[in-house]
């Protein structure tokens, strides 16, 4: 479970199983919804990383860059997020293509892209 306990600080700090994440709420730290685009880069990596280890070659030197583009009249939400990925030279094309395939199967993407009804229930807790 997720759980923070708020204060009249411009921090929030989720804790899940020993770890602390730190969300800022005055642009100290990223916000929970910057948060949720670096989980779409940190997914991009762990599929390219995958990828590398099933071609078995190493995932050194690769860079992948997410970026948001805003709706217009509602900058909060992305009308899409573009993933552009740089690989080394001696990354051949097939494996390039094998790379970019497997980071299109992100999970928090699909999760984005698709939903997965999903139902939100917030209640008190006595």
């Amino acid at each position: 479970m997720y759980q923070l306990s708020l204060d009249n600080s411009n921090l929030l700090n989720v804790r899940y199983k020993g770890h602390t994440i730190t969300y800022g709420l005055d642009g100290s730290q990223p916000n929970p919804l910057e948060a949720t685009y670096a989980a779409i880069a940190g997914c991009a990596g762990v599929y390219a990383r995958k990828a590398c280890k099933a071609l078995d070659i190493s995932a050194e030197g690769i860079e992948i860059g997410c970026k948001p583009v805003v709706r217009t009249g509602n900058t909060l939400i992305p009308k899409r997020i573009a993933t552009t990925v740089r690989f080394p030279e001696q990354i051949t094309l097939v494996q390039r293509q094998r790379i970019l395939d497997e980071i299109s199967h992100c999970a928090v993407k699909q999760l984005i892209q698709e939903g997965a009804n999903i139902e939100f229930v917030t209640s008190e807790v006595a």
